[in-house]
């Protein structure tokens, strides 16, 4: 009886030792490196959700360090980083990729594309999350969908354009498939980070460029260097925001787990996407009413040629040599063309009737 105690006694005893380490392993520490300056309105405040987000959601399980653009990596460098496991994972948008594959810039924006509920739609109920899913596989990545800019501007310029002529040779400042939009008439696209932009606007080494929408380019100061700003951003009527994690260590966690951090980003898409139309909408007045911006629309001959450069982007990923590119393509074409048959009636019918009524 007493050895069976004493051998009760030390089975408690052990499992009370391991009972702690046990625990405290399940603690993960993840380092999240991103693509923006740190807490910079728009993207650099929506990483930060999603890091406490994470956190949050996985009970303290996972803590996720974040480390803004250059603190540990520069901000194009994170894709690399996450993917070869020197960081756990980061945020940032698709349209940064297209030197690892043409196909990835199709889950972030596509001129004359996706609006911001079209693009969660198109990754959530067409076929797209399988498709982004293979794409990332191949980088040992996993991705998510966590946020959009929601309709992106044509951007600053520093003299007014008039046709299309006037864009040719403008050393332009965008990314992703609306560079290659740019390009096709004549303009010089130029890739770079948005404080980098208003120092190349300021220098005039840039002539014009574009980086999100009122509320982010404000506080970066575009309006300083130039006051004329141009709508509608046809090369981004939305903007994706996304979440990489390294796929092995995704793959490590258990199923809770992996719910806990699907969901984390999936739960920001909106709340991000509607703070950006809340503070862009305040944004935008204060620069028209107090610092002196002037608003432009494209001439129609401008959106024209845009349209007609976007066809050719769009028909050369459908012929491009990569078979999963022309699928993602195809899978893209397919959903626009079906919701945008739709919206004809019911979004765009609304927008329609509400203008014609109050104006705006």
């Amino acid at each position: 009886m007493k050895r069976r105690t004493f051998v009760t006694a030390g089975g408690l005893g052990l499992a009370g030792s391991l009972a702690a380490p046990a625990l405290a392993q399940e603690k993960r520490q993840w380092t999240m490196v991103t693509a923006w300056p740190k807490n910079l309105p728009g993207p650099g405040v929506a990483a930060q959700m999603l890091a406490d987000r994470i956190t949050a959601l996985s009970g303290g399980r996972i803590e996720v360090a974040l480390y803004a653009a250059g603190e540990l990596v520069p901000g194009r460098g994170v894709f690399d980083a996450v993917s070869e496991g020197t960081a756990d994972l980061y945020h940032a948008v698709p349209a940064y990729w297209g030197s690892k594959s043409k196909g990835i810039l199709l889950f972030g924006s596509q001129p004359f594309g996706l609006r911001a509920d079209e693009q969660f739609g198109w990754l959530f109920h067409g076929g797209g999350q399988s498709l982004y899913d293979e794409m990332y596989a191949r980088f040992d990545l996993k991705p998510f969908l966590c946020g959009n800019s929601g309709p992106q501007w044509g951007g600053w310029f520093r003299s007014e354009i008039n046709s299309v002529d006037d864009l040719k040779g403008l050393k332009y400042r965008t990314t992703g498939l609306a560079s290659e939009m740019a390009s096709k008439i004549g303009m010089a696209a130029e890739a770079m980070s948005g404080p980098a932009m208003f120092q190349a606007l300021q220098t005039g080494a840039l002539d014009a460029g574009e980086f999100i929408g009122p509320w982010t380019d404000s506080a970066l100061g575009y309006f300083q260097v130039a006051k004329n700003y141009y709508w509608p951003g046809v090369g981004e009527p939305s903007s994706a925001e996304e979440c990489a994690i390294n796929l092995s260590t995704y793959n490590a966690l258990p199923d809770d787990l992996q719910q806990a951090v699907s969901f984390a980003c999936e739960s920001l898409y909106n709340p991000v996407w509607t703070e950006y139309t809340t503070k862009h909408a305040t944004a935008l007045r204060k620069l028209t009413d107090e610092e002196g911006v002037q608003l432009h629309r494209f001439p129609d001959s401008v959106i024209s040629a845009m349209g007609d450069a976007t066809a050719e982007v769009i028909d050369e990923l459908r012929q491009d040599d990569d078979d999963l590119v022309r699928r993602i393509t195809e899978s893209f074409i397919s959903y626009r063309d079906s919701v945008g048959r739709y919206m004809t009636f019911a979004d765009n019918g609304q927008m329609n009737a509400r203008a014609a009524i109050l104006g705006y």
